[in-house]
């Protein structure tokens, strides 16, 4: 047989074993009737053994009484066994006959005559009571029973074992016909019990290749509350998780998209006046319009950044921290505070800090605290100041509370202001993405943490970020 090779370059043909190619209800089948089939071969076997035995064991108890009736009785005396009419024993499917010690034996005639060896000429010569053995006469099988008769003499009795052997050759045709029926229904019963068995298996194959194929997250109807029920409402809470990511991933473009539009539109309309105002026959254009249209410009691409930026970091909404190390609250919150104090003109801070450990990512954590500090800094009106505190809490956190000295939050935007891309109707004009505190929001479940939002004492907006931590180790030098 020539074996085909596959051409240079194709990928190659992967074979499936045949083991593999059965189903799983195939497989539940063949192992029912496996189990069925050595089940009615155990059965079977103990049932021939047992009634052969019993059929073996009755027979040689009737052969023996019989004996010993017929020893007892007159029967024993050759002159009576010699009336015996012949056609009497064959009716009776007996032999009987007198055996001596010197060997000879007499019966009614030889038609009647058991057979006689060793073991009943013991019996004669009172070496042995009684005999009970399997002779055979003209091949014929024979179960043969002596027992003694008087001095030197035993009376013998035997009978064919035909009606036993036609019993024990029905049982066994019947048996395995019985056995293999049984095999058939446990094979038919073993698939039916798998094909309802795994029908909510195969509706969970279904679904799968149906969300595969077309991407509907639908759950699948449960019923029941067995293990493959519960298995089915595991699988519907994950397409409800896929389908919430799902619809997370969708806002998160759309509203990406929408952010980027505002943008990217004036950033080409300053581009283009530019490229228009550098044409041989365009007006020349003043050097302060021009040099206004380069800070919209740099200032529009600074602004395409950050959102750049906050928008790959949402991104990360579901991936674990990259790196966990043992770090010092107050010292990332001054560094925070030493970047926002750089851009916030006239705003000035009050600041009270503790020293705090906490394990986590300092770049997460120092921009969410950034991020914070922006935001009061950018609500703050000139002069303003903002509060930084650091508040030890009993229950083993640090509370970083930033307070302006702004407008405040108004009550119906409390819940939403850690959002993505929230903006308040008083902020709409505002320069900003509305991904700045969703991203502090993120860096606090990350860590184990919490973020809220309320009105401050000061008359402004207060917001609040709450980490775990422990108390720094005290320092061993002097």
């Amino acid at each position: 047989m020539t074996r085909t090779e596959p051409p240079p370059g194709a990928p190659a043909r992967q074979v499936v074993p045949d083991r593999e190619r059965f189903t799983l209800r195939a497989r539940i089948g063949v192992l029912a009737a496996l189990v069925a089939a050595a089940m009615v071969l155990l059965v079977s076997a103990a049932a021939f053994l047992v009634v052969r035995q019993n059929l073996s064991s009755t027979l040689d108890e009737t052969l023996y009484q019989r004996a010993t009736a017929a020893a007892q009785s007159d029967l024993a005396s050759p002159q009576l066994l010699a009336t015996i009419p012949p056609a009497v024993l064959g009716a009776a499917d007996l032999h009987i006959a007198l055996v001596y010690s010197s060997g000879l034996a007499s019966s009614a005639d030889d038609s009647s005559r058991p057979p006689v060896g060793d073991d009943e000429l013991a019996v004669a010569q009172g070496i042995a009571t009684e005999s009970i053995r399997t002779g055979s006469l003209d091949r014929v099988p024979y179960r043969v029973v002596a027992v003694q008769a008087g001095p030197g003499r035993a009376l013998v009795i035997a009978q064919k074992l035909d009606s036993v052997t036609k019993v024990m050759s029905r049982l066994g045709t019947a048996l395995p016909l019985v056995g293999l029926g049984g095999v058939i229904l446990a094979a038919l019963a073993g698939v039916a019990v798998a094909r309802t068995g795994l029908r909510p298996v195969q509706r969970l194959t279904a679904a799968t290749e149906r969300v595969a194929t077309t991407g509907d997250l639908r759950p699948i109807p449960i019923s029941g509350s067995d293990e493959l029920a519960r298995l089915t409402q595991s699988f519907n809470a994950m397409l409800g998780a896929l389908a919430a990511s799902r619809e997370q991933q969708r806002r998160l473009v759309a509203d990406a998209g929408h952010e980027l539009r505002t943008p990217l539109t004036s950033l080409r309309t300053n581009l283009e006046l530019l490229a228009a105002a550098d044409r041989p026959d365009a007006p020349s254009l003043p050097a302060e319009d021009r040099e206004e249209l380069l800070h919209d410009v740099r200032a529009q691409v600074e602004e395409l950044s950050h959102l750049v930026g906050d928008l790959v970091e949402l991104a990360r909404d579901d991936a674990p921290m990259i790196t966990t190390e043992a770090l010092e609250l107050g010292e990332i919150v001054e560094r925070a505070l030493a970047r926002v104090r750089r851009r916030a003109g006239e705003t000035t801070f009050d600041v009270t800090l503790h020293r705090w450990a906490v394990d986590g990512d300092s770049t997460a954590l120092e921009r969410a605290v950034l991020n914070l500090l922006d935001n009061a800094v950018k609500w703050s009106p000139p002069g303003g100041r903002v509060r930084v505190s650091m508040i030890p809490m009993p229950d083993a956190s640090m509370v970083i509370e930033v307070a302006d000295s702004g407008a405040g939050i108004a009550a119906e935007d409390l819940p939403h202001v850690f959002d993505r891309f929230y903006r308040a109707d008083t902020s709409r004009t505002m320069p900003g993405s509305g991904l700045g505190l969703s991203i502090v929001a993120q860096a606090a479940a990350r860590h184990g943490g919490a973020v809220w939002a309320g009105q401050a004492p000061e008359g402004g907006a207060l917001l609040a970020l709450r980490l775990p931590g422990r108390p720094p180790e005290p320092d061993p030098s002097p």
